[in-house]
């Protein structure tokens, strides 16, 4: 049962979140302050955010599952994260910032022009919706498992409600400069929640632990066997696949570039991303040996016979039923905390991309800094009671979340990377070729996802969709004699057919 002193921890937790909304409360005096904090935001920040923004709670409580049900594996995408990370930094960071763009896509309507811009913003949106459901559903399963401890039955309908509407308060209070700072507190607070659980479990652990993990494959870090077509975590397809999908999510989601482009400077924004590599592999690590400790724990009894239904609900029980109180808290509130920080990062992702990519520019219509506040506070609101709908279509897992979640993001991932290279490598690519090219792309790894989702491992989604991307574009960029003229300027962007 949930004690008192566990309650004051997550209470203070989360009036916490809402005081650094309303501190950064009446700073916004425009657009670029509401979404891009007047670009001043300290690198360092940035970077704390970035990390805080893709770690949400599918790490907390599925990166142990993985170490619990598998081995140390998957740490080997943090080596790909980094390589990754190393491009958006030198390839796609000087040209947002040469353009003085708000938006990721913002680069796509310069290039191509409107249409693609407002086709690649949309399909971020429903990608948005869809991954992030899914890490509001991994939020759900350890407060349920709590609540049922007490004696209280609660759908996970409900307790998404409860954590998206306070999530929705401070981020439509204090904009981007409140999600950033809040994912700063709250990064602290899920690694020192971690932190925590591997003080308490280390003592308790058996005398033979080390050795019988070992025997029992549990430390593996490097997979060189296992087939790297439908292994995801074989070490090429690792280290490929996750500098693939770290290019997509940190160069061309506009969830993360949001932050980069709000840095002071273009070398700011490099910083910031390469320094995020190395913070979340500590973070993986750390997770990863969380679950290697409970498997030690619990003598690695399967989760069935522990009581739960899946896996990710081996960390939860662990939390309430062998955490002394405070330290439940800690760690309950720590995983609150990376969900709430996906999701207020994603709000704001979603309110830019909306007023920026689509309102401002398919409609021609220029708003005045109160009237870009008021649509911008409002789109906020909207999106949060549609994510309440998208993250109650995930209702169970028989595999560990994080895995699901990382699999919708790849059907889009790699359309959206091959729409960006069309443009810097292929001169001769006009807007249609790159719409058709991304629509297709998108198309197979869609149906991929839904029915054959045994058939590649989901590492490989970003590759396949860049792959039929580029080479569709390519094929038919062959039809046009000479490359595509670019617009003398963002408001004269024409579809060069």
């Amino acid at each position: 049962m949930l004690r008192t002193l566990d309650l004051i921890v997550i209470v203070v937790y989360l009036l916490l979140s809402l005081g650094i909304g309303l501190w950064m409360a009446g700073r916004q005096k425009s657009n670029e302050d509401y979404f891009l904090g007047g670009r001043q935001l300290p690198w360092w920040a940035i970077s704390f955010s970035v990390v805080a923004t893709e770690t949400s709670a599918l790490t907390v409580i599925s990166v142990p599952t993985i170490a619990y049900l598998g081995s140390m594996t998957y740490l080997q995408l943090a080596l790909g994260y980094l390589i990754g990370r190393v491009v958006v930094a030198f390839v796609l960071l000087p040209r947002y910032a040469a353009g003085k763009l708000t938006t990721a896509y913002g680069y796509l309507g310069r290039r191509f022009g409107r249409g693609m811009q407002g086709t690649a913003s949309v399909a971020f949106l429903l990608t948005r919706l869809l991954a992030d459901g899914v890490r509001m559903f991994a939020a759900a399963i350890p407060v349920s498992v709590i609540l049922s401890g007490m004696g209280f039955e609660v759908s996970y309908f409900w307790i998404i409600v409860v954590l998206s509407l306070v999530t929705v308060a401070y981020t439509w209070v204090g904009g981007i400069k409140a999600v950033v700072w809040t994912d700063v507190m709250q990064m602290g607070v899920y690694v020192a929640g971690g932190v925590a659980a591997l003080v308490v479990i280390g003592p308790q652990l058996p005398p033979t632990f080390w050795d019988d993990a070992v025997a029992a494959g549990k430390t593996q870090l490097l997979d060189f066997t296992s087939n790297p077509v439908t292994a995801p975590y074989a070490f090429v397809t690792a280290v490929l696949g996750g500098a693939l999908l770290s290019m997509a999510s940190h160069g061309v989601d506009q969830i993360i570039v949001q932050r980069l482009l709000s840095a002071r400077t273009a070398r700011d924004g490099q910083k910031a991303v390469i320094f995020s590599a190395f913070v979340v592999a500590l973070q993986f690590a750390l997770f990863l040996v969380v679950g290697l400790f409970l498997w030690g724990y619990y003598r690695g009894a399967s989760p069935e016979a522990l009581g739960a239904a899946t896996g990710d609900e081996i960390f939860p029980r662990f939390v309430v039923e062998g955490l002394p109180p405070g330290v439940s808290g800690l760690v309950l509130a720590g995983i609150l905390a990376a969900a709430m920080s996906t999701l207020s990062s994603s709000l704001s992702a979603l309110s830019s991309s909306t007023v920026l990519d689509l309102v401002q520019k398919l409609s021609r219509r220029e708003l005045t800094e109160a009237q870009g506040i008021r649509l911008s506070r409002a789109t906020t609101i909207g999106w949060g009671l549609v994510f309440i709908v998208f993250a109650n279509l995930f209702t169970s897992t028989e595999n560990p979340v994080v895995e699901l979640g990382l699999s919708v993001a790849g059907i889009t991932y790699g359309g959206l990377l091959g729409a960006f290279a069309l443009g810097i490598f292929v001169p001769r690519a006009r807007q249609t070729d790159a719409v058709v090219a991304f629509a297709v792309a998108v198309a197979v790894m869609g149906s991929l996802f839904l029915f054959a989702p045994d058939a590649v491992g989901f590492t490989w989604y970003t590759a396949i969709g860049l792959v039929l991307t580029v080479g569709l574009g390519l094929l038919l960029s062959l039809r046009h004699r000479s490359p595509a003229p670019l617009p003398a300027a963002e408001d004269e962007v024409r579809d060069p057919v």
